[in-house]
């Protein structure tokens, strides 16, 4: 049995392929990002699920793509969980830019590759390899055009007095506002980033806001000037989107990549589909 999985920091996609490419099962846990999760925490967001724990002693290979496993020691921790509930497995993991790659590129097509989910990420595939100029610090510092940043500049708009009354009393009948709250999610609990990104579906369902307008086209901008004009070819090649964030706002997208002289690609919100696609053909 393989497991091919798509990581977030929000959810996880799990599918179970036989040896001749047939779907076994299908499931999904909570986010598993190594970088803002213990082992512990991942541990038992597996252990807790029936379909993994159940056939954890059937599973011969995972392929693994996941957020926050850019770097040697997030993969390290993911692996030394991986290890110890799927004894009988090898592993192949990668961070999560491979699985937007894999599940939206042509065969050998030279592509810019971009992740808006709960977090952000592009990267450059010239048909054979991927390349990142830019190293992510994470949400605090970068994350442009994400959910958690859209989620974090519909706070501040609301603290800072912002949004007219009307649209302020909705936002506070859809969310707890309270101070106390919002800080202790942000500092004293896990996945803050996830927490953040939870306001973006209000910013989503409210885009024709103008003060959402503004919001929603910054972090777009920024992310364009900051991650996807890094690339000197950007403007002869197709620019794909992975990513609820990428779905939801691909009509602004689309508009903003039109205003630079770029050229918006696929855009995919669920990259686990077309990924075990990709993994089929290469068990055949």
């Amino acid at each position: 049995m393989i497991l091919v999985v798509d990581s977030g920091s929000t959810k996880t996609d799990w599918i179970s392929l036989d040896n001749n490419g047939k779907i076994i099962f299908s499931t999904q846990t909570r986010g598993m990002n190594p970088q803002v999760l213990s082992s512990s925490i991942i541990s038992e967001r597996i252990i807790n699920n029936f379909d993994l724990y159940h056939n954890r002693n059937s599973v011969s290979k995972i392929f693994f793509y996941g957020a926050g496993c850019g770097v040697s020691s997030s993969v390290n921790r993911i692996l030394k969980v991986f290890q110890t509930i799927f004894k009988n497995s090898e592993f192949d993991i990668k961070e999560d830019t491979y699985a937007a790659v894999y599940s939206t590129i042509k065969v050998g097509e030279k592509a810019i590759v971009c992740i808006l989910g709960t977090g952000s990420n592009c990267t450059y595939y010239d048909g054979k390899d991927i390349e990142q100029r830019i190293v992510s610090l994470g949400y605090t510092l970068m994350d442009e055009a994400s959910g958690n940043f859209f989620g974090k500049e519909l706070i501040r708009s609301y603290y800072f007095n912002e949004m007219d009354s009307n649209i302020a009393r909705a936002f506070e009948k859809e969310y707890d506002l309270n101070a106390d709250v919002i800080k202790d999610n942000l500092y004293r609990k896990e996945n803050p980033n996830a927490y953040l990104a939870t306001f973006s579906k209000f910013l989503i369902e409210n885009k024709d806001y103008n003060v959402f307008k503004e919001i929603i086209y910054k972090g777009l901008n920024r992310f364009i000037a900051h991650q996807i004009m890094q690339f000197k070819d950007c403007y002869d090649i197709p620019i794909h989107f992975v990513g609820s964030i990428s779905h939801y706002l691909k009509e602004e997208i689309r508009e903003s990549l039109t205003e630079k002289g770029l050229k918006m690609g696929n855009v995919v919100q669920r990259p686990i589909d077309n990924l075990v696609n990709y993994h089929i053909k290469l068990l055949k």
